[in-house]
């Protein structure tokens, strides 16, 4: 069996390799198997879904495999990822499941585990889980004492109230035009209530109808065009995009100008040290962070802290060194005053409500910083990863010499699919453009 955990938990296209009822129950034994042995008493599970039309199947092949070990599963339905993340600590769960591929389109699924303190598993877990997913086949043992399955209230609702409860004290989104593009994602029923509820004047919803198999289509935060086309539409003052499972957030001023997470981060970080909040004087984000972000920290005394691609890399190093501010330029912003893992939903209360507070125009407050050129491409690939490929390794020592401090390129191999991800950011844009496309290729003729 292949390596099973990726960038983010598992993911696979549906229905085929770990991806199938069979592979998923053999995980839901295994992982409850591992959780079992640390609870205290009757070990408990809070599991979520996004709409994919494979959702169904796969919880069903998970609860197979974790009430056959003994696993108590509390179904959550469709609710984003940060909510079965906040689920499982409020209801005291040992474990918490979502099933999700993110920002993949429907074809994908995946799922992702918390701990009982709602944070993603550390490398570590995953590696013991992983061991044991390799291992004797018959190693996950069905238990004689199954466990139950039952489907708690208002789930939803609870957590739209736990959203709400991060804008800040006497602040209202009073007169605020939104348009929300939910990507026919986790979010679809949940988004467009939170910020009707906090005040808005008028929210107007798009990518709210999933079908099963629309999830990511030409809409959310992979795919703005729509979420811009209607903000000029519709006169709204600003625009907010989740995916598919609503962890991430991009946003669009008033002028059709997509704003990405490099830029979110800059006025969070900025706004909450301005009011004593930022702890660290500083924030974390990812080696893909433009150096823009990096050079307005400087200037505003805070620091840069990059980890490897992922936000679970990035919460790992918030809670090790104690910042309380992080994400990733795709738009994963972590907040971990508010909850332990990504939320779209919270993190676009945070920017509306310095909006509000600043009492500008969208345009004049999210364009924080002056990016630097940066130019991002992918080569897939079949058969052997080509990163270790000593033509490769040479050129990519050569361009960090070129660009002597001017800049930074990163070759790096996708996570959760076959795509060598090709990133070179710096100054001057045409030797940015001749950088990446000469990395290409070249990889072109390694693969």
């Amino acid at each position: 069996m292949a390596k099973f955990f990726g960038t983010d938990g598992v993911r696979g296209l549906a229905n085929t390799g770990k991806m199938t009822p069979a592979s998923m129950l053999h995980l839901g034994q295994v992982v409850g198997q591992y959780f079992a042995s640390q609870s205290g008493g009757r070990p408990s599970a809070v599991i979520g879904k996004d709409t994919r039309l494979s959702g169904d199947m796969i919880e069903a092949a998970l609860i197979a495999g974790l009430t056959s070990v003994g696993i108590d599963v509390k179904r959550a339905g469709v609710l984003p990822t940060s909510g079965v993340s906040l689920m499982t600590k409020g209801l005291r769960a040992d474990l918490g499941v979502m099933i999700t591929a993110s920002h993949n389109k429907y074809p994908d699924n995946g799922v992702k585990f918390f701990g009982p303190d709602g944070c993603k598993l550390s490398d570590e877990a995953e590696a013991e889980i992983e061991a044991l997913l390799l291992g004797d086949s018959d190693a996950a043992v069905p238990s004689v004492d199954l466990g139950r399955v039952s489907i708690p209230k208002g789930l939803q609702a609870r957590y739209v109230e736990l959203c709400k409860a991060t804008l800040p004290a006497s602040q209202r989104l009073d007169g605020m035009k939104i348009v929300i593009d939910a990507a026919h994602g986790a979010a679809f029923a949940t988004a467009a209530e939170t910020f009707w509820e906090l005040g808005a004047e008028d929210v107007i919803s798009i990518g709210a109808s999933p079908t099963g198999d629309n999830i990511n289509a030409g809409c959310g935060s992979t795919a703005t065009d729509l979420l811009s086309k209607t903000v000029l539409a519709e006169g709204a003052d600003v625009g907010v995009a989740l995916d598919g499972d609503a962890d991430r957030l991009i946003m669009c001023d008033e002028t059709g100008k997509i704003i990405d997470g490099d830029q979110l981060l800059g006025l969070i970080a900025t706004s909450w040290k301005a009011q004593g909040r930022l702890r660290g004087n500083g924030i974390v984000a990812t080696v893909m962070s433009n150096l823009g972000l990096e050079r307005h920290l400087e200037a505003n005394d805070m620091h840069l802290i990059r980890t490897q691609v992922g936000d679970r890399n990035v919460a790992s190093r918030m809670r090790a060194d104690g910042y309380n501010v992080g994400g990733e330029q795709s738009g994963h912003l972590l907040m971990t005053e508010y909850s332990p893992t990504g939320d779209g939903t919270m993190a676009a209360i945070q920017i509306l409500a310095e909006i509000k507070r600043q009492n500008r125009a969208a345009s004049d407050v999210l364009n924080v910083f002056e990016p630097v050129p940066q130019l991002l491409k992918n080569v897939r690939y079949s058969g052997d990863n080509p990163m270790t490929h000593p033509k490769l390794l040479a050129a990519i020592e050569k361009a960090q010499s070129d660009l002597a401090g001017q800049g930074r390129v990163l070759i790096r191999a996708s996570g959760t699919e076959p795509l060598i991800r090709v990133m070179a950011e710096g100054n001057d844009l045409v030797k940015v453009e001749a950088i990446v496309d000469g990395f290409i290729a070249l990889i072109e003729t390694l693969v």
